[in-house]
């Protein structure tokens, strides 16, 4: 069975994807909202009262709910993946928060991490070479979004969100290939950003396929069948 097919005709699993991804990708980067705010905020329950949280965060919620949603719109239209649409992710990820467009313009460093991402003015010609990189590189799925995921979190080419961008186009690969998608945990932060911090490819690339191995017996529970 088509693995985007399964998730955008089962609205059971749909949500459970769209929430998880969302409440695990931003509480790695410091969201303080809980899985059961998160779906709240998601579907719209309001039998769920949320209080005392930041405006931000709520943003952030429904924001990297609309960037899934792009990824799913452009692997349905076989639309190219290309700079536009790493830009429209991450456009849409810091919608109402930080409105930004395109690339940084200013000097980012990566808190916890020694690695000094590229001044700003590099980011251009660096972005082209990794997209066209990117779609000639020939090497299997895991290695390929192991490879360009620890790349593109090294350019850091976006001013906020670049982690949150990076995760999500791990999942757009994946579901191109018809490979079911990767909820990276915030319990696994700290193992995550190790593989970064070292470049470990070899390492990042078997944990994903351990991942997408376990997502897809998770998907059996909600009647896919493989």
């Amino acid at each position: 069975m088509d693995i985007l097919e399964f998730i955008l005709n089962n609205n059971n699993y749909l949500e459970d994807l769209i929430t998880r991804s969302t409440y695990h990708s931003n509480a790695i980067e410091g969201s303080t909202l809980t899985y059961a705010e998160t779906y709240a905020i998601l579907y719209n329950d309001n039998s769920f009262k949320i209080a005392g949280k930041e405006p931000r965060e709520i943003y952030e919620a429904i924001n990297h709910k609309k960037a899934l949603e792009l990824v799913f719109e452009n692997l349905q239209n076989g639309d190219e993946f290309d700079e536009r649409f790493i830009k429209k992710i991450n456009e849409t990820i810091n919608r109402d928060i930080k409105d930004t467009e395109g690339y940084r313009h200013v000097q980012v460093f990566i808190r916890g991490s020694e690695h000094i991402p590229p001044e700003p003015e590099k980011i251009p010609n660096l972005m082209t070479y990794f997209v066209y990189n990117y779609n000639n590189n020939e090497e299997d799925v895991f290695t390929k979004i192991a490879r360009f995921h620890i790349e593109f979190e090294k350019l850091h080419p976006f001013e906020d969100g670049n982690g949150r961008t990076g995760r999500i186009l791990l999942n757009y690969e994946l579901l191109k290939n018809n490979t079911p998608p990767v909820v990276i945990s915030k319990d696994d932060r700290i193992k995550y950003f190790e593989f970064l911090k070292n470049n470990d490819t070899i390492g990042l690339a078997k944990w994903l396929k351990d991942l997408s191995i376990k997502e897809e017996e998770r998907m059996k529970k909600f009647e896919f069948k493989s």
